[in-house]
């Protein structure tokens, strides 16, 4: 690959007003779906504020201060269990499951007389003895990890320990997380073209304040202000908005500080909404011949390979070992996994590993989470974009039911391969508004990487 570093104007992209209406339909046969391949008396999905993916895609529902829990049980039971400020705002999730008060989850010195025991609360709920329970956690652990993949590893010991008393037996609570989470066949790997419409919201607004960033900071502001240019909406974020500047060790997941930027500064930023992360590091200075050899070119080609081998049914193994090789003798390679599936929450799972088996599918969402590592003090460097894999009939789906989006999708694979040189597969759909668009040094923001003959 030949990478050159050319004067690319930033593409245009009209957006829309408003974000797509979810269907609620949706969020039923998601419920429906994990309970009837669990196969058990009743399934319960813990969420918390950090943890609250597996339960928002099932219900619509993120716990905002308090830990939840989502019964699903037999004939047709829903029951959504939330504390004292999670009564409150239960209303806007959806109107058909019941709301239990537990007073057990909520915050300190919150009221308790009314329903203070979770057992009482789920034996309300119909959950009795010698019944079976699958538990979807937050994550999961496999047998490289434990002996018992079976018990519920990353759901508070509380709750758990409630489980067992009301069903009367540990053998009878058993982790069902990975139908959620598996990168193979998990609820969550795949998505419709509903849920592919809400995140291309998403990753055009992630996108959006990223470059609003990286154009307009400059040597002398403060990070703070640098970040402020993103003109922050309230959109729901998966990760805390990152930002890092300096000329030794550049700690990419921090927060902005009040420290100023200086010529020559390593720099980093990240926004991530529902749906989508995106990223940009490059360094504050015009550009340097060295700079761009040793570290530009070896990483655009990773990614552009990582972009380039992506296919339904290619193998995540395959990929790992080719965007590997793609590094060649650089003095780095990836951080982490290159690329994952993102959702509600930043990294679902990843079927991109070293030997993995598993295929890429329609409907998977991925982020280019191709991190270069280890980076000298001072340097930094990163592009990080969302895409979509659609097979033939999610593409029509996607066309029939979302022309507006369809035609951006469009423009961007038309940007990729006319301005970038990368060629994708008609199946790889790019979300973000300008993916794959690497300007490493941000003195110049449409001087970027480009592959050419």
């Amino acid at each position: 690959m030949n990478i050159k570093l050319q004067h690319i104007p930033f593409p245009a992209e009209e957006f829309p007003e408003t974000a797509p209406i979810f269907p609620v339909t949706e969020y039923t046969e998601r419920i429906n779906a994990l309970y009837s391949r669990a196969g058990m008396d009743w399934v319960v999905v813990y969420g918390d504020r950090e943890h609250f993916a597996n339960l928002t895609f099932l219900t619509g529902y993120d716990p905002r201060f308090e830990e939840a829990l989502l019964l699903i049980g037999p004939g047709g039971r829903r029951f959504l269990v939330v504390g004292n400020e999670g009564r409150g705002y239960a209303p806007l999730t959806t109107p058909w499951i019941e709301v239990l008060l537990c007073q057990s989850f909520s915050l300190g010195g919150q009221p308790r007389a009314t329903a203070p025991r979770l057992a009482d609360v789920l034996a309300a709920s119909g959950i009795g003895a010698g019944m079976s329970i699958g538990v979807v956690g937050w994550k999961y652990l496999d047998v490289t990890e434990t002996d018992d993949p079976r018990r519920p590893a990353f759901v508070p010991v509380f709750i758990v320990h409630a489980l067992r008393h009301t069903v009367g037996s540990h053998n009878g609570v058993s982790d069902v997380t990975a139908l959620m989470m598996n990168p193979a066949d998990g609820l969550r790997a795949c998505n419709s073209a509903a849920q592919i419409a809400a995140f291309e919201w998403s990753a055009m607004r992630a996108s959006t304040h990223v470059f609003r960033i990286l154009r307009g900071t400059h040597p002398g502001m403060s990070e703070f202000a640098a970040v402020a240019q993103m003109g922050y909406e309230g959109d729901p974020l998966t990760a805390h908005v990152m930002f890092a500047s300096g000329s030794g060790n550049i700690v990419g997941l921090r927060s902005p500080t009040a420290r100023r930027i200086e010529a020559g500064d390593g720099v980093t930023t990240a926004v991530s909404f529902w749906g989508s992360l995106v990223c940009r590091a490059g360094m504050i200075s015009e550009p340097d011949d060295a700079f761009f050899a040793t570290y530009c070119v070896p990483y655009f080609r990773a990614m552009a390979t990582w972009y380039q081998a992506l296919h339904v049914g290619a193998l995540g193994g395959d990929i790992f070992t080719a965007v590997t090789a793609a590094f060649g003798d650089a003095p780095f390679n990836s951080m982490l996994n290159p690329g994952h599936l993102v959702s509600f929450d930043e990294w679902v799972h990843s079927p991109i590993r070293p030997n993995s088996a598993d295929r890429i599918a329609s409907g998977m969402a991925l982020q280019s989470d191709i991190i270069p590592y280890p980076l000298p003090a001072g340097l930094s460097l990163n592009c990080e974009d969302t895409v979509v894999i659609a097979d033939a009939a999610l593409r029509a789906d996607l066309q029939a039911g979302y022309p507006a989006l369809w035609s951006r999708i469009q423009a961007r694979c038309a940007f990729m391969t006319d301005q970038l040189g990368i060629t994708l597969a008609e199946e790889v759909l790019p979300l973000s508004i300008a993916p794959a668009y690497l300007p490493p040094f941000w003195g110049q923001p449409e001087r970027v990487c480009a592959l050419r003959d």
